[in-house]
Protein backbone atom coordinates (compact mmCIF):
# COMPACT_ATOMS: atom_id res chain seq x y z
CA UNK A 1 0.00 0.00 0.00
CA UNK A 2 1.33 3.50 -1.11
CA UNK A 3 2.11 5.75 1.86
CA UNK A 4 0.52 9.28 1.94
CA UNK A 5 0.24 11.44 5.26
CA UNK A 6 -2.68 13.12 5.54
CA UNK A 7 -3.14 16.46 7.16
CA UNK A 8 -6.89 18.18 7.75
CA UNK A 9 -5.05 21.26 9.84
CA UNK A 10 -6.45 23.85 11.92
CA UNK A 11 -7.87 26.01 8.84
CA UNK A 12 -9.51 23.67 6.91
CA UNK A 13 -8.93 21.63 4.08
CA UNK A 14 -10.15 24.65 1.59
CA UNK A 15 -11.46 27.79 1.26
CA UNK A 16 -15.28 27.68 0.47
CA UNK A 17 -14.99 30.71 -1.96
CA UNK A 18 -11.88 31.70 -4.07
CA UNK A 19 -11.85 36.09 -4.83
CA UNK A 20 -13.42 36.86 -7.52
CA UNK A 21 -10.76 38.11 -9.13
CA UNK A 22 -8.84 34.64 -9.14
CA UNK A 23 -12.14 32.90 -10.73
CA UNK A 24 -11.64 35.54 -13.39
CA UNK A 25 -8.43 34.47 -13.90
CA UNK A 26 -8.95 31.08 -14.05
CA UNK A 27 -11.66 31.65 -16.86
CA UNK A 28 -9.33 34.06 -19.11
CA UNK A 29 -6.19 31.42 -18.76
CA UNK A 30 -8.49 29.05 -19.87
CA UNK A 31 -8.91 25.65 -17.20
CA UNK A 32 -7.27 25.65 -14.47
CA UNK A 33 -5.05 22.30 -13.70
CA UNK A 34 -6.22 20.53 -10.95
CA UNK A 35 -2.62 19.66 -10.33
CA UNK A 36 0.17 22.36 -10.36
CA UNK A 37 3.80 20.87 -9.81
CA UNK A 38 6.40 23.16 -9.18
CA UNK A 39 9.39 22.42 -11.11
CA UNK A 40 12.68 21.08 -9.20
CA UNK A 41 14.86 24.28 -9.67
CA UNK A 42 12.17 26.07 -8.22
CA UNK A 43 11.36 23.68 -5.35
CA UNK A 44 14.84 24.30 -4.57
CA UNK A 45 14.55 28.26 -4.33
CA UNK A 46 11.20 27.97 -2.50
CA UNK A 47 12.89 25.74 0.52
CA UNK A 48 15.68 28.45 0.59
CA UNK A 49 13.74 31.04 1.25
CA UNK A 50 11.09 29.00 3.39
CA UNK A 51 13.96 28.44 5.94
CA UNK A 52 15.31 32.04 5.67
CA UNK A 53 11.88 33.51 6.15
CA UNK A 54 11.62 30.69 9.19
CA UNK A 55 14.90 32.08 10.90
CA UNK A 56 13.63 35.59 10.50
CA UNK A 57 10.73 34.20 12.30
CA UNK A 58 12.54 33.16 14.63
CA UNK A 59 10.62 29.66 14.45
CA UNK A 60 12.49 26.18 14.57
CA UNK A 61 14.52 25.90 11.72
CA UNK A 62 17.37 22.82 13.11
CA UNK A 63 15.73 19.99 10.96
CA UNK A 64 14.89 21.97 7.99
CA UNK A 65 18.42 22.88 7.57
CA UNK A 66 18.94 18.91 7.48
CA UNK A 67 17.26 18.40 4.47
CA UNK A 68 18.75 19.12 0.90
CA UNK A 69 16.86 21.80 -0.76
CA UNK A 70 16.36 19.82 -3.76
CA UNK A 71 15.14 16.60 -1.55
CA UNK A 72 11.26 17.61 -1.74
CA UNK A 73 9.44 18.46 -4.78
CA UNK A 74 6.33 21.15 -3.68
CA UNK A 75 2.94 20.79 -5.04
CA UNK A 76 0.06 22.92 -5.13
CA UNK A 77 -3.80 21.16 -5.53
CA UNK A 78 -7.09 21.98 -4.98
CA UNK A 79 -7.29 19.70 -2.23
CA UNK A 80 -10.94 18.76 -0.85
CA UNK A 81 -10.56 16.56 1.85
CA UNK A 82 -7.88 17.91 3.52
CA UNK A 83 -5.57 20.71 3.71
CA UNK A 84 -2.09 19.03 2.84
CA UNK A 85 -0.83 16.06 1.63
CA UNK A 86 2.55 14.53 2.03
CA UNK A 87 3.76 11.38 0.03
CA UNK A 88 7.05 9.56 0.77
CA UNK A 89 7.75 7.42 -2.15
CA UNK A 90 8.09 10.48 -4.19
CA UNK A 91 9.21 13.01 -1.58
CA UNK A 92 6.16 14.78 -2.76
CA UNK A 93 4.45 18.12 -0.55
CA UNK A 94 1.08 18.89 -1.39
CA UNK A 95 -0.64 22.27 0.04
CA UNK A 96 -3.67 23.19 -1.06
CA UNK A 97 -3.33 26.31 -3.27
CA UNK A 98 -4.64 28.81 -0.47
CA UNK A 99 -1.24 28.77 0.77
CA UNK A 100 0.19 29.32 -2.64
CA UNK A 101 0.96 33.17 -3.41
CA UNK A 102 -1.90 35.20 -4.46
CA UNK A 103 -3.82 30.89 -4.93
CA UNK A 104 -1.38 30.74 -7.73
CA UNK A 105 -0.34 27.58 -7.24
CA UNK A 106 3.47 28.55 -8.24
CA UNK A 107 5.11 29.24 -4.90
CA UNK A 108 4.44 29.46 -0.93
CA UNK A 109 2.76 32.63 0.52
CA UNK A 110 5.66 34.58 2.06
CA UNK A 111 6.04 32.70 6.23
CA UNK A 112 4.62 36.37 7.64
CA UNK A 113 1.54 36.10 5.76
CA UNK A 114 0.54 32.94 6.84
CA UNK A 115 -1.74 32.93 9.43
CA UNK A 116 -0.91 30.51 12.89
CA UNK A 117 -2.79 27.76 11.74
CA UNK A 118 -1.83 27.59 8.31
CA UNK A 119 2.21 27.64 9.52
CA UNK A 120 1.41 24.59 12.29
CA UNK A 121 -0.12 22.47 9.04
CA UNK A 122 3.04 23.77 6.94
CA UNK A 123 5.18 22.55 10.08
CA UNK A 124 3.55 19.43 10.16
CA UNK A 125 3.70 18.39 6.25
CA UNK A 126 7.76 20.27 6.80
CA UNK A 127 8.37 17.29 9.90
CA UNK A 128 6.74 14.97 7.92
CA UNK A 129 9.96 15.83 4.85
CA UNK A 130 12.18 15.16 7.43
CA UNK A 131 11.58 11.51 8.65
CA UNK A 132 11.12 10.84 4.78
CA UNK A 133 14.68 12.04 4.37
CA UNK A 134 15.83 10.15 7.70
CA UNK A 135 14.14 7.39 6.10
CA UNK A 136 16.32 7.53 3.22
CA UNK A 137 19.57 8.33 4.44
CA UNK A 138 22.01 5.85 2.54
CA UNK A 139 25.24 7.13 5.55
CA UNK A 140 23.58 8.56 8.32
CA UNK A 141 24.98 10.75 10.99
CA UNK A 142 25.26 8.96 14.12
CA UNK A 143 22.67 11.83 15.77
CA UNK A 144 20.15 10.47 12.66
CA UNK A 145 20.67 6.44 12.98
CA UNK A 146 20.39 7.09 16.91
CA UNK A 147 17.15 9.33 16.14
CA UNK A 148 15.78 6.51 13.59
CA UNK A 149 16.59 3.66 16.24
CA UNK A 150 14.29 5.39 19.21
CA UNK A 151 11.44 5.86 16.44
CA UNK A 152 11.48 2.14 15.59
CA UNK A 153 11.85 1.16 19.32
CA UNK A 154 8.73 3.61 20.09
CA UNK A 155 6.82 2.18 16.94
CA UNK A 156 7.12 -2.03 18.29
CA UNK A 157 6.82 -1.14 21.79
CA UNK A 158 3.95 1.70 21.56
CA UNK A 159 2.02 1.85 18.08
CA UNK A 160 1.63 -1.93 17.09
CA UNK A 161 -0.78 -2.34 20.27
CA UNK A 162 -2.81 0.25 20.19
CA UNK A 163 -6.51 1.10 21.81
CA UNK A 164 -8.40 3.83 19.52
CA UNK A 165 -11.31 6.27 19.54
CA UNK A 166 -13.73 4.63 17.21
CA UNK A 167 -15.73 7.87 17.97
CA UNK A 168 -13.18 10.88 18.42
CA UNK A 169 -16.09 12.69 20.83
CA UNK A 170 -16.22 10.30 22.92
CA UNK A 171 -12.60 9.48 24.05
CA UNK A 172 -13.35 7.01 26.83
CA UNK A 173 -14.94 4.89 24.12
CA UNK A 174 -12.60 2.69 23.65
CA UNK A 175 -11.42 -0.07 21.00
CA UNK A 176 -8.14 -2.14 20.83
CA UNK A 177 -6.18 -2.07 17.66
CA UNK A 178 -3.06 -4.63 16.31
CA UNK A 179 -1.60 -2.10 13.74
CA UNK A 180 0.33 -3.93 10.69
CA UNK A 181 3.80 -2.49 9.68
CA UNK A 182 2.63 0.37 7.68
CA UNK A 183 -0.36 1.49 9.78
CA UNK A 184 2.31 1.58 12.82
CA UNK A 185 5.04 3.65 11.53
CA UNK A 186 1.83 6.21 10.38
CA UNK A 187 0.83 6.51 13.62
CA UNK A 188 3.85 7.64 14.91
CA UNK A 189 4.81 9.83 12.29
CA UNK A 190 1.81 11.57 12.76
CA UNK A 191 1.61 12.11 16.34
CA UNK A 192 5.25 13.40 16.37
CA UNK A 193 4.23 15.64 13.10
CA UNK A 194 0.83 16.55 14.99
CA UNK A 195 3.22 18.10 18.23
CA UNK A 196 5.91 19.48 15.67
CA UNK A 197 2.67 21.53 14.35
CA UNK A 198 1.23 22.69 17.60
CA UNK A 199 4.55 23.50 18.81
CA UNK A 200 4.64 25.95 16.11
CA UNK A 201 1.46 27.14 16.49
CA UNK A 202 1.79 27.42 20.07
CA UNK A 203 4.85 29.63 19.74
CA UNK A 204 3.12 31.81 17.69
CA UNK A 205 -0.01 32.61 19.69
CA UNK A 206 1.97 33.01 22.94
CA UNK A 207 4.23 36.09 20.96
CA UNK A 208 0.89 37.15 19.74
CA UNK A 209 -0.59 37.46 23.41
CA UNK A 210 1.45 39.86 25.08
CA UNK A 211 5.11 38.89 24.00
CA UNK A 212 6.06 40.36 20.51
CA UNK A 213 9.06 42.19 21.52
CA UNK A 214 10.55 38.80 22.31
CA UNK A 215 10.35 38.39 18.47
CA UNK A 216 11.94 41.97 17.74
CA UNK A 217 14.75 41.32 20.38
CA UNK A 218 15.77 38.17 19.16
CA UNK A 219 15.00 36.44 22.31
CA UNK A 220 13.57 33.17 22.80
CA UNK A 221 9.55 32.51 23.51
CA UNK A 222 7.41 32.98 26.45
CA UNK A 223 8.17 29.61 27.92
CA UNK A 224 6.37 29.70 31.19
CA UNK A 225 3.43 30.44 29.21
CA UNK A 226 4.09 28.09 26.56
CA UNK A 227 4.60 25.51 29.20
CA UNK A 228 1.02 26.49 30.29
CA UNK A 229 -0.42 25.62 27.39
CA UNK A 230 1.25 22.10 26.99
CA UNK A 231 0.17 21.31 30.40
CA UNK A 232 -3.70 22.04 28.86
CA UNK A 233 -2.70 19.80 25.92
CA UNK A 234 -1.65 17.38 28.14
CA UNK A 235 -4.76 17.40 30.58
CA UNK A 236 -6.91 17.61 27.09
CA UNK A 237 -4.75 14.63 25.79
CA UNK A 238 -5.16 16.70 22.36
CA UNK A 239 -1.09 15.40 21.26
CA UNK A 240 -2.87 12.34 19.99
CA UNK A 241 -1.93 10.50 16.03
CA UNK A 242 -4.03 8.91 13.46
CA UNK A 243 -3.21 6.49 10.86
CA UNK A 244 -5.49 5.50 7.94
CA UNK A 245 -6.76 1.56 7.90
CA UNK A 246 -5.08 -0.53 5.49
CA UNK A 247 -8.42 -2.66 6.02
CA UNK A 248 -10.81 -1.45 3.01
CA UNK A 249 -13.83 -2.62 5.16
CA UNK A 250 -12.64 -0.31 7.94
CA UNK A 251 -11.75 2.34 5.62
CA UNK A 252 -14.55 2.51 3.95
CA UNK A 253 -16.20 3.50 7.45
CA UNK A 254 -13.42 6.04 8.68
CA UNK A 255 -10.71 7.62 6.27
CA UNK A 256 -8.64 7.82 10.02
CA UNK A 257 -8.80 5.96 12.80
CA UNK A 258 -7.58 7.89 16.32
CA UNK A 259 -5.39 6.83 18.60
CA UNK A 260 -6.74 6.91 22.17
CA UNK A 261 -5.15 9.35 25.02
CA UNK A 262 -3.60 6.11 26.72
CA UNK A 263 -1.61 6.49 23.38
CA UNK A 264 -0.64 9.96 23.33
CA UNK A 265 3.08 12.00 23.09
CA UNK A 266 4.99 10.31 25.65
CA UNK A 267 7.51 12.37 27.42
CA UNK A 268 10.85 10.26 26.06
CA UNK A 269 9.42 11.39 22.91
CA UNK A 270 8.70 14.66 23.20
CA UNK A 271 12.35 15.32 24.52
CA UNK A 272 13.75 13.73 21.27
CA UNK A 273 11.53 16.26 19.35
CA UNK A 274 12.31 19.14 21.33
CA UNK A 275 15.80 18.33 21.61
CA UNK A 276 16.44 17.51 17.95
CA UNK A 277 13.50 18.49 15.53
CA UNK A 278 12.59 21.98 17.59
CA UNK A 279 16.27 23.07 19.08
CA UNK A 280 14.74 23.90 22.42
CA UNK A 281 16.61 24.81 25.06
CA UNK A 282 17.73 22.75 28.05
CA UNK A 283 15.61 23.94 30.51
CA UNK A 284 12.84 24.09 28.80
CA UNK A 285 12.94 20.55 27.56
CA UNK A 286 13.39 19.70 31.39
CA UNK A 287 10.33 21.56 32.55
CA UNK A 288 8.55 20.13 29.73
CA UNK A 289 9.33 16.85 30.17
CA UNK A 290 8.26 17.41 34.34
CA UNK A 291 4.65 18.23 32.82
CA UNK A 292 3.79 14.94 30.75
CA UNK A 293 5.50 12.96 33.50
CA UNK A 294 3.34 14.60 36.63
CA UNK A 295 0.06 15.07 34.62
CA UNK A 296 0.31 10.67 34.36
CA UNK A 297 -0.73 8.09 36.94
CA UNK A 298 2.03 6.14 35.93
CA UNK A 299 5.78 7.52 34.61
CA UNK A 300 6.40 7.54 31.14
CA UNK A 301 8.62 4.95 29.42
CA UNK A 302 12.25 5.54 29.60
CA UNK A 303 13.21 3.72 26.26
CA UNK A 304 12.65 0.51 27.28
CA UNK A 305 9.25 -1.45 25.76
CA UNK A 306 7.11 -0.90 28.35
CA UNK A 307 2.78 0.21 28.20
CA UNK A 308 1.83 3.74 27.33
CA UNK A 309 0.59 5.39 30.80
CA UNK A 310 -2.82 5.22 31.41
CA UNK A 311 -4.97 9.02 31.45
CA UNK A 312 -5.04 11.05 33.86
Amino acid sequence: MRRVYVHSGRFGAVLPVLAGGILLGLLVFGQARAETSVPASDSSRLWGTLVAEAKALHLPIRFLEQIPSQFVAVEFEDLHAFAAEYHPAEHRMVLDRSLSLNAAGRTLRPLARLTHKELETLYHELFHAYMDFLEQARAPSAAHASFMAFAREQQRCRYQQVLITPVLQKKDLKEERFLSETESWEALNETWAVFVGWAIWTQLEVEKKGARELRASGRSLNVPAWIARLSQAEQDASLTGYYEPEDPGEKSLARKRFLAPDFRLSAPELRLLMAEVLGSPADMIRQADQVLKRARVAPASSGACEAPAASS
